[in-house]
Order: C-alpha cells, then structure tokens, then sequence
C-alpha cells in the first residue's frame, strides 16, 4: 500500500516537473535586426538595455543576444532552425514565413517597427522611371525576389508593365547588404549603377550629384506603409509569455524614447552603429513626417495581396490579426 502511494506520488511530482519545466521561460533571447536606421527601436532597445528591464518587471533575469543579418531569408532560416528566437526584417519575408508555416511552426508578426518609404535610386542618367531600365543596368536589394524591396519592385513593375510582367525586372536585381550597394553604386566601379535601399543609406545617396530617385514605395502602395517589423514562431511565443510580453513593452518604451528625444535617439544610433553620417542629419531622418514609429502594422494586407496573386504566399487572410500575434490586436492596423 505505502509502495503504490509512494509511486503514485513520485509520478505526480515528475508530471510537476514535466510540468514547471514546459512553462519554464527561455534565460537567453536572440533577436536579429539589419542594417539600416528603420531598426532604430531594436537599436534603443539594446543601447538602454529596455528588454531586461521590462523583464525584470515580469521576474526575469534575462539574457539577450543581438545578431545582425543582410537580409531576411538567412533570418527565416535561422529561425526554423531555432538558431534565432525573434527575427526583425521586412514584409517580404515575414509575409513569406507566415505563408510557409502554417501548419507546422505557426510564424507570426509580434509587432511592426515603422513605416517608412523605400526609395529606388540610380546613377544612370537616363532612367527616369522603370521602364527606362535595360539590361545593362544593375539593381542591388537586400534579397532577390524575396526581400520587401524584391516585392516592391515587382508590384511597380505590375503596374507600368501590365499583369503577368511582375518579374520583368527580377533580372536585374542582384542581392547585396545595404552598405555594399552603397558603395558599389556611387563607387562608380562595379555593374551595379541602382540600389532599392532604404534610410539612411538613400538619403546618403540622393546627396550625390550623380544620383536620383526613381521610385519611391508609398506612391506603389498607396501611402505609409509597414517597413520593418519582429516575428517569431508560435511555439516560442507559447511558451515565455513574460519575454514576449516584456519585449512588446520595451519596444513601445524604445519607441516613446524615441518620440520624445529625436536628438538623443540620433546620438544613440550613430554612435552605436559608427554611422558614416552626423546625428544631425540622422535626426532629421527621425523627424521626417514620412518616417513613423510605431507598432501598428499598415497596409501588410495590400502586399500580402499581391503576393498571393503572384503566387508567391499561397496562404490568405482578410484580416491582419491573423498575419500578428494577439499582443498589438487592439491597435488599427491594416
């Protein structure tokens, strides 16, 4: 008798500990971000160590990596390989992983980071808009075909070219990081004469006399869109419901921080990722009413539409709930 309940009570305590130890949060959290000053939220985040406070708030002592990435696709590779707990990137990708995992990984948005124009912009005097693109001209994007810029650029193409010539231009592009394009594009050097970038990197080049814009994504999408957002899989999500509640509150904290001091957040940022340009000029970035913080997804469904259109995301949704997780679903996003 005292065996049997002795057995039974050791089986409880096991499920217990089977138990705690499901519901035990991660101690280490691994975000990504990219270059470019749209990550300037994760950049306060880490810079003002945001993330542990607010976990500390829910209890936590937590540990928090930051890795930097060209592009989305090794992200989303690193992220099914659970290399990498939140990935930070833009819509292309998050768009593209939500698609591919719904029955199995269950990726989902935490948040948006911004919505700020991307501008395509060329050294090649005789491309006005993109019809004028040849074969002899060169686009570098952070990822081909995949990266927000790739489906930027398709949606353009869309349009000027009529349906069915959305990858018209998709030979032209090449995948380069955001520095790199730069340089090869002002350096004058390279076959690379246009790069679809983003800030601060186009602002930079639009200060050159060789160079000027061709096209900008709000007049593609018809208004401020969501740049960059934060994803991670349902599963981690599920399980450190404090982290990913701390890290929505930190994100809105970094975000208030930013809002409130402009010139702090720029000293913060070209100090942090040893900008070529001046605070001056990054606050100004900041400041442009073009370029908003904030955590609200806008018009993801608008590429989301395409993308299903050009067989890109086979999975589909009217309602933008359903592409983020419920931690932003009282916000009007779109």
């Amino acid at each position: 008798m005292f065996k049997r309940i002795g057995l039974i009570a050791g089986a409880f305590g096991i499920v217990a500990m089977l138990s705690g130890a499901a519901h035990a949060e991660v101690d280490t959290v691994r975000i990504a971000k990219q270059y470019g000053i749209s990550y300037l939220p994760l950049t306060m985040m880490e810079e003002q160590k945001l993330l542990e406070k607010h976990a500390k708030a829910e209890g936590l002592d937590l540990k928090v990596e930051w890795l930097r990435f060209s592009a989305g696709t090794g992200m989303n590779e690193a992220l099914l390989s659970g290399n990498l707990d939140l990935a930070g990137g833009g819509v292309g990708p998050l768009l593209t992983i939500w698609g591919k995992t719904q029955n199995n990984y269950k990726v989902k948005g935490v948040a948006a980071l911004n919505a700020m124009p991307l501008y395509l912009v060329t050294t090649n005097p005789k491309v006005k808009t993109i019809k004028d693109f040849t074969d002899k001209d060169k686009i570098a994007l952070p990822a081909v075909k995949s990266s927000i810029q790739a489906i930027t650029l398709q949606m353009a193409a869309e349009k000027a070219f009529g349906a069915g010539q959305q990858g018209k231009l998709d030979p032209l592009t090449v995948s380069m990081s955001h520095p790199d394009a730069m340089s090869a594009m002002l350096g004058g050097l390279s076959e690379v004469n246009s790069h679809f970038g983003s800030a601060p990197f186009q602002d930079i080049e639009l200060k050159d006399p060789k160079a000027h814009l061709v096209l900008n994504s709000y007049d593609v999408l018809g208004g401020p869109h969501t740049f960059n957002s934060v994803w991670a899989t349902s599963k981690f999500v599920d399980s450190n419901p404090k982290v990913t509640k701390a890290f929505v509150g930190a994100l809105e904290e970094a975000m208030a921080n930013i809002k409130a001091d402009p010139a702090a957040a720029a000293a913060i940022w070209v100090k942090a990722e040893n900008s070529k340009i001046s605070a001056a000029d990054a606050e100004k970035i900041i400041r442009d009413p073009q370029n908003e913080w904030t955590t609200t997804p806008k018009k993801v469904l608008v590429y989301l539409d395409y993308m299903n259109r050009a067989g890109l995301v086979s999975a589909k949704t009217s309602d933008w709930k359903d592409i983020y997780f419920d931690a932003i679903h009282n916000a009007n996003g779109s």
